[in-house]
């Protein structure tokens, strides 16, 4: 008990708790954005008469927004603290929403892709600030515990979003305007979000770093000191611990989304279900267990390192996809309720693990970070086109080679740690 209230307590006993409270409320927001979209893939196959490769674009779009956006995300925070990139990204999530309902209207595969992007470039400013936020919310040694605490709740959003989607787009009485609903719901529900945290303050975790690096460089001619920046930014790639994991988070994001986005279709493909029943599995199945394994993963790496953990998540990952290959009907839905069960951590265990070569340059770090997710918008693409010429089945050759690199990743690390002690 006494090691969980340390877990929001910082060097200098400052406690974290409330904020952290607040910022992971942002993780659900941004979890049911991301697991609706897997009904949508889907949806848009059949109401738009659209293919598997361009169904994709529907993650591309949203994923690519992140590479747009992930930069200019960066320096409004740099610049005007976590609050401003929050609200800036709950902003854009409301409206990109709410251009769902002109869309429902027109029924325009172009400009649902838009009004997605316009959501993707919200998520990126929030991701851009809540995930590094919750890793200094606190002790330096509980950062991988903390924000996978705070994915969980983001896992409770992956299952709230295929639950609702399927439910409206595939109910039996289904019409193309029902597409608007849950849009406009979340649209709503967003924008008083953004209401609540125009109106409260949070600490700004760094500012006194941040304040003694402004007065040195005070003592500094103006060469000397775009000298010190650029060996700054310089010293950031130079840390493999940063790069490698800036990698490993690319491969990852690719291979969740590539897995989500074809979920429906290969199980009802191969298993022989409806496409509601088919959601309802991803719901509580595959996103259920999603959550369990974010929660459990925060307890477990209290007691074993991170890294372990990953290593082994990514190795049954690996194999989840290799009998999906196989085109199995049963044994295959089994394979992707494991694998959703050891993708769980990883993208917090990356994130957290990436960061500890980042140094002080924790805000410019993380807005690399986030650009990686642009692996989402890569990896439906070439499945869809693998899907189309061949079969569902072949296409999950791409995330096994994703999940494997993770493997070797985590391997590495765990001999760089081991290294070191």
């Amino acid at each position: 008990m006494e090691t969980n209230k340390k877990l929001f307590k910082d060097a200098k006993g400052r406690n974290y708790l409330l904020p952290f409270i607040l910022i992971t409320t942002l993780f659900f927001l941004w979890g049911f954005a991301h697991s609706i979209l897997d009904v949508l893939n889907k949806h848009f196959q059949e109401t738009m008469g659209v293919s598997k490769t361009e169904s994709a674009f529907v993650q591309a779009v949203v994923y690519g927004g992140y590479f747009l956006m992930a930069i200019p995300a960066g320096m409004i925070i740099k610049r005007f603290g976590y609050r401003a990139g929050v609200i800036t990204g709950l902003l854009l999530y409301g409206v990109g929403a709410l251009l769902f309902i002109p869309g429902g209207k027109l029924l325009s595969f172009p400009f649902f892709l838009f009004s997605l992007f316009v959501i993707g470039c919200g998520l990126t400013c929030l991701e851009t600030a809540a995930n590094p936020y919750v890793t200094v919310l606190g002790n330096k040694d509980g950062a991988e515990r903390r924000i996978n605490l705070a994915q969980s709740f983001n896992g409770l959003g992956w299952i709230v979003g295929p639950l609702v989607g399927g439910l409206l787009l595939f109910s039996d009485n289904n019409s193309n305007n029902n597409i608007s609903i849950p849009y406009i719901i979340i649209g709503v529900v967003v924008l008083c979000v953004a209401m609540v945290f125009a109106k409260i303050k949070l600490p700004e975790i760094g500012n006194d770093q941040k304040s003694s690096e402004s007065a040195s460089k005070e003592d500094l001619s103006s060469k000397e000191t775009q000298s010190l920046d650029k060996t700054q930014a310089t010293s950031l790639w130079k840390s493999r611990t940063f790069t490698f994991g800036l990698l490993a988070l690319f491969l990852y994001v690719a291979a969740q989304t590539g897995i989500n986005s074809f979920f429906i279709n290969y199980v009802t493909d191969n298993a022989g279900i409806s496409n509601r029943t088919a959601a309802l599995l991803l719901s509580f199945g595959g996103m259920g267990l999603f959550m369990a394994g974010r929660l459990g993963g925060s307890w477990i790496m209290a007691r074993i390192k991170a890294e372990r953990v990953l290593q082994h998540c990514a190795m049954l990952a690996t194999l989840s996809m290799a009998i999906l290959l196989t085109g199995a009907g049963t044994l295959g839905i089994v394979a992707f309720f494991v694998c959703y069960l050891c993708e769980s951590i990883m993208f917090p265990t990356i994130f957290a693990i990436a960061l500890r070569g980042a140094g002080e340059h924790i805000k410019q770090a993380s807005s690399y970070l986030i650009m990686s997710i642009v692996g989402g918008a890569i990896a439906p693409v070439l499945m869809g086109l693998i899907a189309d010429m061949t079969n569902m089945s072949n296409s999950f050759i791409v995330p096994l080679l994703c999940f494997a690199c993770i493997t070797v990743y985590a391997k590495k690390t765990r001999q760089v740690y081991n290294a070191k002690k």
